[in-house]
């Protein structure tokens, strides 16, 4: 189970960090990703963590401003945003895939996702 937090209403220009608990089993070969998803349209491709060795891949869009990492310890994986935009405003959802490789930017290639946390972002 995965339980996302930490949106809400930011400043352009401000800082968030959102935070996605696991619970109920232990995810260590995996991956751990954030899509977000705007009125309309599919969900975009944020960030992903691959859990084994903690290699950390970015969207072209927020690369230099948002950072994925994780906790192990309170097995919960984490989204700084940094210098956020009006267009970074959406609904931000993480979300876990079983399998073992190189992260997929696909929505459709994950088994587990956490119910969405609103980020918005104001001019």
């Amino acid at each position: 189970q995965l339980q996302a937090s930490g949106g809400g209403l930011v400043q352009a220009g401000g800082s968030l960090r959102l935070s996605c608990a696991t619970s109920g089993r232990t995810f260590i070969l995996h991956v751990m990703s954030w899509f977000r998803q705007t009125p309309g349209k599919e969900r975009e491709f944020v960030a992903a963590i691959k859990l084994s060795d903690d290699s950390t891949y970015t969207a072209e869009a927020v690369k230099g401003r948002f950072a994925i990492s994780r906790d192990n310890a309170k097995n919960t994986v984490y989204l700084q945003m940094n210098s956020l935009k009006p267009e970074d405003t959406a609904v931000y959802y993480c979300a876990l895939d079983l399998r073992i490789g190189v992260p997929s930017r696909s929505q459709n290639d994950y088994q587990y996702w956490g119910h969405g946390t609103l980020v918005t972002v104001s001019s």
